[in-house]
């Protein structure tokens, strides 16, 4: 990997469709890319990630149609959920999230290009792209042109794999899209799809970035016609590196309405599940192997972490002075360059945590002679939190904040949202006094403690 510029990285990662819940194989790929995030971090990189929101598509406007409300109602109590879950699952916020609805110049302005250009043509209200335009159409996805079926086009948003047509970058109004659209050179209407990532990406990363993430079901047909008219438009190389999680299973089989077992997040909390526990399954899996979630794959999660905490617990309770005998210095920088050169290759998460739990036993062997002094102790703890900053998982947040401590920060985001600063600023400050720090973030409060971690969404 080289990124376009010195020490830093642009990425741009498929977001949600916010028609409903995102779904466990929706976040089996956030997991996946906040994986990749997190190590380009971990090894020194500033990263600049866009991720989009969808919050106008077909799916949307039919599920707005079908409910007889205002888009607004279907997709906005979808985006809150989604970011409940990102914190729930400790995946690290994006710089950008940008909305679709709030882009619709830029994307006039990108289809106004491929229109002049000779890519695109109008038919019935609507804008299409020409494929046969373009020559190099299925170079990502491995699609050949001569196959493709000339002069057809096709207006929904997505499409089976054999339909290999033109598509469309702004669709015409039609009645079925009530009050959603928007004036355009082309007449009323509203953007296809793909031409919203392409022109997204372009205004937070610029017309050639490093990094493009999503499922393997994006390759065709989004991630396709993303790369045709970004090319197309820019003349640009558009992508540097394209990577593709592989899909989710539940218990073997392929998840559909049919089996009942879509699950989102919140059927995984009624069920009961730790999110640290998902997030394990979810992030020891290969990115572009296949992964399997499972009740046993949950459980064994369980017991994965119970192995990696006695870890943190050894450490935590060592008393005693004394130096850090060579022995476990060697120990930890065996793990250290075993779990990195594991990630530097291809993200090789089975490595990387077979690096962390060998240093477990390794620990557990040499202190069944001597146990941990303190300053051995806080060797582990400083190495264990600094992986973490790769895995977000070693440190536990499961943990309960005392009640009044719990209640001050309620209160403190009260003051926050009332815009009483100075009151907010005085429990910030008692908070720190007691040991805990606070972070704000957009909608949320990260709390932070000797040993734990949790984040609070909470508005008044």
């Amino acid at each position: 990997f080289q990124p376009r510029e010195a020490g830093k990285v642009g990425l741009y990662t498929c977001g949600p469709t916010v028609y409903k819940d995102a779904t466990i194989g929706n976040f089996r790929t956030y997991i996946f890319e906040d994986l990749l995030r997190r190590t380009l971090e971990f090894i020194g990189y500033e990263v600049t990630q866009v991720m989009n929101i969808t919050d106008v598509d077909d799916k949307t406007i039919r599920e707005a149609h079908s409910r007889d409300v205002p888009l607004s109602e279907i997709t906005e109590p979808v985006i809150e959920h989604f970011f409940r879950d990102l914190a729930l699952l400790k995946i690290e916020r994006a710089e950008y999230y940008p909305h679709a609805t709030e882009h619709i110049p830029e994307m006039i302005e990108l289809v106004q290009r491929l229109h002049e250009g000779g890519y695109a043509y109008k038919k019935d209200g609507s804008v299409y792209f020409s494929v046969s335009s373009y020559p190099k159409y299925g170079k990502l996805s491995g699609m050949k042109l001569e196959s493709l079926a000339r002069g057809v086009r096709i207006d929904a948003d997505e499409y089976e794999k054999e339909d290999f047509r033109d598509f469309a970058l702004w669709k015409g109004w039609t009645e079925e899209d009530g009050e959603v659209g928007w004036d355009s050179p082309f007449g009323r209407g509203r953007p296809g799809w793909h031409i919203e990532c392409s022109a997204m990406s372009r205004k937070y990363l610029g017309e050639e970035f490093d990094l493009h993430t999503g499922g393997v079901d994006n390759i065709f047909p989004h991630h396709e016609n993303e790369l045709a008219q970004s090319v197309a438009a820019t003349g640009r190389k558009f992508v540097r590196y394209w990577m593709h999680s592989a899909h989710l299973m539940v218990e073997g089989e392929k998840m559909s309405k049919s089996l009942g077992n879509v699950y989102t997040i919140q059927d995984l909390l009624d069920k009961g599940y730790s999110m640290r526990a998902v997030r394990y399954v979810l992030l020891t899996t290969h990115y572009r192997q296949q992964l399997n979630f499972t009740d046993e794959a949950i459980k064994a999660a369980y017991h994965s972490i119970e192995r990696l905490d006695t870890l943190v617990q050894a450490a935590e309770s060592a008393n005693g002075d004394g130096e850090v005998r060579s022995v476990l210095a060697e120990y930890i920088e065996i793990a250290r360059k075993g779990f990195t050169d594991a990630l530097l290759d291809d993200l090789g998460i089975s490595e990387a945590m077979a690096a962390l739990f060998n240093l477990v036993s390794s620990v557990h062997r040499l202190t069944n002679e001597i146990p941990l002094n303190r300053a051995e102790g806080s060797v582990i703890l400083d190495f264990w939190k600094d992986v973490d900053r790769a895995l977000g998982l070693l440190i536990a947040e499961d943990q309960d904040i005392p009640e009044d401590i719990y209640e001050l920060i309620l209160k403190r985001i009260e003051y926050r949202a009332n815009r009483d600063f100075k009151m907010a600023d005085k429990i910030r400050l008692d908070l720190e006094n007691q040991g805990y720090q606070l972070e704000d973030l957009k909608g949320e409060t990260v709390v932070i403690w000797h040993g734990g971690r949790k984040t609070i969404t909470k508005s008044f």
